[in-house]
């Protein structure tokens, strides 16, 4: 009888902690974030902006001198973007000085309704499939929320969880990825989608403050829509899984939290502050960034090579400090594909050379730059589509994501390929043509003679000045 009621007892034993363990499974299993699909937003042709549209629009800007003059058509040649990149409407209308609640409106419902339209017939999807929605637009945000323009737009659910980020800048995208796979951790079997995009209407900066009138030459119109889900039913679906995702904010020093601010000028006009600390700032949340995600991606053997190089200059006391001995590390050991955000030429150069990556490695971001120009947010996803429709990612492959943003922020993330991708995207019609045999700036050639000018040979006289670009 005692043996009986000992045997019970361990059968149920057996059968409550297999029970436990298999639920202790599917829910590890469920936690997982899978990328099911991207699309990229392609503006229609008719807002392309050109090396004469550029000129026209900086011609309207009557408050400009000569100065001013030189010193646009000098960041213009220099930016690294071409003349195939898209501007809002009431910018090619020119009421770039008084835009509307409406323009941007405009500007927000001719991304919404291409791509969340385009995201959800790609994947078959539909709209009352989804259970969280993350809009990240980091300068407009109205009431009623962006977010609830989706979801009347597209019918979605009542119970649709939704949130809305604003004043994220840049690295907004990663931010909302992050908060997602937060949201997975539940193990609950959800579908998100993310919709990033930034608006230009109403940031566009009329003054003469050469620290504000950068972001004009940088920015472009653009947006994706991601979808997302720890379903393993639906990963088999899936492009990408999120290995792990590191987050770095320097807001708590002034030189971060200065460097890149929404003001107004001398004048009153409103634009984007992009300050003398910027590179710096940027450099050091960067370095604080990667101590935390290289020791999640890196072999060992490159990790012990770092410590024993910082080790090294410490009892050597050679000059340098985490990041220079950093900068030695094989990060290819690792990492298979490197996603830069297409800031700027600038930007990529400085992370090319912190990391020591090759032209093969940043021609993706630099590809994007030039056709598209600095998108903010989504300026990733593009990057990341240039990569796919180039053919370059496949099965068991790493990619790391890394952007900057107000704050200062440096965010960064690991994608493991599910699959062989090759999805032309927006850049299916011109990947042929990328990267071009002579990557000659559209914008150098119209007004590269500006850089070999002096004060001594330069005409004084803005008129005489403006009919040699023109």
């Amino acid at each position: 009888m005692i043996l009986v009621v000992v045997a019970t007892l361990t059968t149920l034993l057996v059968l409550y902690s297999l029970y436990h363990i298999f639920k202790y499974y599917t829910w590890k299993i469920s936690t997982n974030c899978y990328l099911i699909d991207y699309v990229c937003f392609k503006p229609s042709p008719d807002r392309k902006i050109s090396t004469l549209t550029c000129g026209k629009v900086i011609d309207r800007n009557k408050s400009l001198g000569l100065p001013e003059y030189k010193t646009l058509l000098k960041m213009i040649i220099r930016s690294g973007i071409g003349e195939e990149t898209y501007s809002p409407r009431n910018i090619l209308e020119g009421r770039e000085e008084s835009p509307t609640i409406d323009d941007a409106m405009l500007e927000m419902d001719e991304f919404f309704t291409t791509s969340v339209s385009d995201i959800f017939a790609k994947t078959n999807i539909s709209p009352c499939d989804v259970d969280v929605l993350v809009v990240s637009i980091s300068s407009f945000s109205p009431s009623p929320s962006l977010t609830s323009r989706i979801v009347r737009q597209h019918k979605m659910r009542d119970d649709v969880k939704t949130y809305n980020l604003s004043g994220m800048g840049c690295s907004a995208s990663l931010i909302a990825i992050g908060m997602v796979n937060k949201i997975f951790k539940s193990g609950k079997k959800t579908i998100a989608m993310v919709v990033s995009s930034e608006s230009i209407v109403p940031n566009w900066y009329c003054g003469t403050d050469k620290s504000m009138m950068l972001s004009n030459v940088l920015f472009r119109s653009g947006g994706s829509v991601m979808l997302f889900t720890n379903d393993p039913t639906i990963k088999t679906r899936a492009k990408m899984r999120l290995k792990c995702i590191v987050r770095t904010n320097i807001g708590c020093t002034d030189e971060g939290y200065n460097c890149v601010m929404q003001k107004e000028d001398g004048m009153g006009r409103v634009g984007f502050y992009l300050g003398p600390g910027l590179p710096k700032a940027a450099m050091r949340s960067f370095s604080k960034n990667f101590q935390q995600l290289m020791p999640k991606v890196l072999p060992y053997r490159e990790l012990l090579l770092y410590m024993w190089r910082l080790a090294e200059q410490k009892v050597t006391k050679e000059k340098g400090n985490s990041f220079s001995a950093a900068a030695k590390i094989n990060y290819k050991s690792g990492i298979d594909h490197f996603c830069l955000h297409a800031g700027g030429s600038t930007v990529i150069d400085a992370v090319a050379n912190a990391l020591g990556l090759s032209s093969y490695d940043v021609e993706p971001a630099r590809m994007t730059l030039f056709r598209w120009g600095n998108t903010s947010t989504s300026s990733l996803w593009y990057v990341l589509g240039y990569m796919e429709a180039k053919k370059r990612l496949r099965k068991g492959n790493r990619v790391m994501m890394a952007s900057f943003g107000a704050g200062f922020e440096c965010n960064s993330c690991i994608w493991e390929v599910m699959r062989d991708l090759e999805d032309g995207d927006v850049w299916e019609d011109c990947i042929k043509d990328y990267p071009p045999e002579n990557l000659v700036n559209p914008f150098m050639e119209k007004f590269g003679w500006v850089n070999d000018e002096t004060e001594e040979t330069i005409s004084d006289n803005v008129e005489a000045f403006k009919k040699r670009w023109q």
